[in-house]
C-alpha cells in the first residue's frame, strides 16, 4: 500500500468499528465474549482500542521521542465506552492527518518515525474490527491490498519483534498463499529446503490466522497442518 492509502483505511475501520460495537452491544450486551480475544468481553474489546488509539494520538501530536510523559486514562464506564472510542478515533485520524509521515516520534519497533504509527494502527483497528464484527456475527471481507499489506507487516515487523534472535533450530518454512492477491509470502524463508506446509486462502483469511482471530481450518492447508500451526506459534503475540 501507498502511504497516502492507510489513513482512509483507518477511517473506514474505525467507522466500521464503531458501527458493530454499537449493533453488538444492542444485540448482546457489554459482556459479550470476544472469540478472538480469549478473556475479554466487548467492553474490554471497544475499551482496549480506544486506549491505543488514545496513547498513539498523544505520541503523533506531542511528537513524542520517548513514552514517559504520557498519563494513561482512567477506565470509563461500559455506557461511555461508545462515545469515548469515537472520539478517541477522531483524536488520531486528526493527529494523523496533521502529521509528516517522515516525522520522528516514539514507537517500540527499530522504525521511529509517524508513517510507522499509521501503518500499525490501520492494521490495529482492522484487526480489532473483525474481533468485534465477530461479536455481532457479521463479518465482513478485508480488502485484499489492506490484507496481504496486514500480513507484510505482521512478517515484517511482529515476526522479527516476537523472535529479536531469528527463528529458533526447529523453525521450518511456511507458505502463505493469498488466492484474492495472486501472491505468496512465506514465515521463516531459508530455514529449510522445503515448507513443511502451504497454507491457502484470501488475504484477510490468512491475516486473521497468523494473529489467531481464526483457526487454522478456513484455510486450504497443504502439508503438516499441526507443524504449520506450530510454527505460527511461535510467533508470540501480546
Amino acid at each position: 500500500m501507498e502511504l497516502d492509502e492507510y489513513l482512509p483505511a483507518l477511517r473506514r475501520a474505525d467507522a466500521r468499528f464503531a458501527e458493530a460495537a454499537a449493533a453488538a452491544v444492542l444485540a448482546s450486551g457489554w459482556g459479550a465474549r470476544v472469540p478472538g480475544c480469549p478473556g475479554w468481553t466487548l467492553a474490554d474489546l471497544v475499551w482496549h482500542l480506544a486506549e491505543v488509539q488514545r496513547f498513539w494520538a498523544w505520541v503523533v501530536r506531542t511528537r513524542a521521542v520517548d513514552r514517559s510523559a504520557y498519563v494513561p486514562p482512567r477506565r470509563h464506564p461500559d455506557d461511555e465506552l461508545l462515545g469515548y472510542v469515537a472520539a478517541r478515533s477522531a483524536e488520531l485520524e486528526t493527529a494523523l492527518a496533521g502529521a509528516n509521515p517522515a516525522e520522528r516520534v516514539w514507537t517500540w519497533a527499530p522504525r521511529q518515525d509517524v508513517a510507522f504509527v499509521l501503518r500499525r494502527q490501520t492494521h490495529e483497528a482492522v484487526v480489532h474490527t473483525a474481533d468485534v464484527e465477530q461479536v455481532l456475527g457479521d463479518v465482513r471481507p478485508i480488502p485484499a491490498a489492506l490484507a496481504l499489506d496486514g500480513l507484510d507487516e505482521w512478517l515484517e515487523v511482529m515476526v522479527p519483534d516476537a523472535l529479536p534472535d531469528g527463528p529458533p533450530p526447529d523453525a521450518h518454512p511456511v507458505v502463505l498463499h493469498a488466492v484474492d492477491a495472486d501472491t505468496e509470502r512465506t514465515l521463516f524463508p531459508g530455514t529449510r529446503p522445503f515448507p513443511i506446509a502451504a497454507l491457502t486462502g484470501t488475504a484477510g483469511d490468512l491475516l486473521l490466522t497468523v494473529w489467531r482471530r481464526v483457526p487454522l481450518d478456513v484455510l486450504t492447508v497443504d502439508g503438516d497442518g499441526l507443524q504449520a500451526a506450530a510454527m505460527l506459534g511461535l510467533v508470540g503475540l501480546e
